[in-house]
């Protein structure tokens, strides 16, 4: 693991990292921030999944996380969010939903896509046992949180993983792929033509299917453009109810999808997941 950047803040450490992924074949950039803390001390750890054409740079220049992760005694963790680099395949057309920057979070099985875009084993198995090993974090204590297409991929990992992750949240996901353009899309193209595969990659599917989590956390933005077409937190909300999930939905009027979005609400996000990791 190669140090690119660390600075002071908030009494703890902001940095950013490289290393070569086995998982990916190339190199992926991450970035983490540690608080203050005792040495020895053994942290719980806030995984955070970013959205469409985001790196790890979006959430930590613009997420305004630092100063309760401080205060609570959170690691938060940002990864990127697809391969890149030479030989890297990208949307035929360039497209932004599809590619570079549009990982999705699921393992490709699809040519040109299978060799590099394995984000699901990036980011549920080697990024943690990095983290586990270069990081003070108490891999017993994870929670899980992300941002649009990052939201879709905290919310399926979540509830792959429920004894994994204590807690889990999403501001804007798309919360049922198989339904909606963007999920369509990156599905068809990653996974091909196999619907059972994309199940295992809807949120919506895997609760109908029988996956379980204590309580979800969802912030939605009531003028977000994406959420009529692409979003449609309401299929989350019936999925949830059909199976007894204690959802808690909150739509926020007047904002939309940015990080002006995100970066109100973060410090809601936080002070839900420090509750269940303490």
């Amino acid at each position: 693991m190669e140090t690119v950047s660390e600075n002071r803040a908030f009494g703890g450490v902001q940095g950013v990292y490289a290393h070569a992924s086995a998982s990916t074949g190339t190199d992926m950039l991450f970035s983490v921030f540690v608080p203050p803390h005792e040495a020895g001390a053994k942290l719980p750890v806030v995984w955070y999944l970013s959205g469409l054409t985001c790196t790890h740079a979006n959430v930590t220049e613009k997420g305004e996380f630092r100063a309760l992760c401080a205060e609570l005694g959170l690691i938060f963790v940002a990864p990127d969010t697809s391969p890149r680099g030479e030989g890297v395949a990208d949307d035929p057309q360039g497209a932004y939903d599809f590619g570079l920057g549009a990982g999705f979070y699921v393992d490709a099985t699809e040519a040109p896509f299978a060799a590099h875009y394995r984000m699901w084993s990036y980011v549920t198995e080697e990024l943690p046992a990095l983290i586990a090993e270069a990081f003070p974090a108490d891999m017993g204590r994870q929670s899980i949180m992300g941002h649009s297409m990052g939201g879709h991929g905290a919310l399926t990992i979540g509830l792959t993983y429920p004894e994994r992750f204590s807690a889990v949240s999403a501001f804007a996901p798309i919360v049922a792929p198989s339904q909606v353009p963007w999920g369509q899309k990156a599905l068809g193209g990653y996974l091909g033509d196999d619907k059972v595969a994309w199940r295992k990659h809807d949120a919506v599917a895997l609760i109908e299917d029988g996956a379980r989590v204590d309580a979800l956390l969802v912030d939605q933005g009531g003028a977000d453009a994406f959420l009529e077409n692409e979003l449609r937190p309401e299929l989350l909300r019936a999925a949830c109810e059909a199976a007894g999930i204690d959802l808690t939905l909150n739509v926020r009027e007047g904002y939309d999808h940015s990080y002006y979005f995100i970066s109100t609400f973060m410090a809601d996000h936080l002070r839900w997941h420090g509750a269940r990791l303490r």
